[in-house]
């Protein structure tokens, strides 16, 4: 089983990969498009804001080959934001592999933002990502803007409002909240992914 972490320059990225060593992955980090070609899975974690990442895969020449990947594919964060069409954070366009414009969470009393905290997971519907993984689950977050409750959402969390948690359509995936960071959720997530493909 090959895995390719994605090096989008993110904080996250040595925290991503050594919760994939707990595991007993490998991971290979990849900075260029011919080291995706041996991938099994590719994981694209983020840490930093939508457009300073999609400009860190336009520089690595990576925005067409994660467009048109034949293998599974695991957004982490800012990665699980950036495979939809567009952000509002600084106007981004993303990858465009999900339908849906992801948002700033808006300012409310007794809403703080950034939101940095555990929260419950719902399950919306049934997807490999969530395999062991039940309502009430709490997972770790840190964000500032959230993806839509759309077709994809199979699990959502609130923080002033309802957004997506975990998205799955096809072999695209993806996690708002820190895998590696959350404890055995996030252990469990991971290991879903790699486990399953998402098939």
């Amino acid at each position: 089983m090959q895995v390719a972490l994605v090096d989008a320059g993110g904080a996250n990225l040595g925290s991503v990969r050594y919760a994939l060593e707990r595991l007993g992955i490998e991971a290979q980090l990849v900075q260029r498009a011919e080291q995706l070609e041996s991938a099994d899975r590719v994981i694209l974690p983020g840490v930093s804001t939508a457009a300073t990442v999609m400009a860190r895969l336009h520089e690595l020449d990576l925005v067409r080959p994660l467009r048109h990947l034949r293998v599974p594919l695991l957004g982490v964060c800012v990665g699980m934001q950036l495979l939809f069409e567009h952000s509002e954070e600084d106007d981004t366009p993303c990858l465009g592999l999900l339908p849906g414009r992801v948002r700033k969470i808006p300012d409310a009393i007794g809403v703080r933002v950034p939101h940095m905290g555990w929260n419950q997971l719902q399950p919306l519907r049934e997807s490999p990502l969530l395999r062991g993984i039940d309502a009430g689950d709490h997972a770790y977050f840190v964000h500032s803007y959230a993806a839509p409750v759309t077709e994809a959402c199979v699990a959502s969390t609130e923080h002033g409002c309802q957004f997506a948690a975990v998205v799955q359509h096809g072999s695209v995936g993806g996690a708002q909240f820190h895998p590696e960071r959350s404890a055995a959720v996030g252990a469990r997530l991971l290991q879903n992914f790699i486990e399953t493909g998402l098939a």
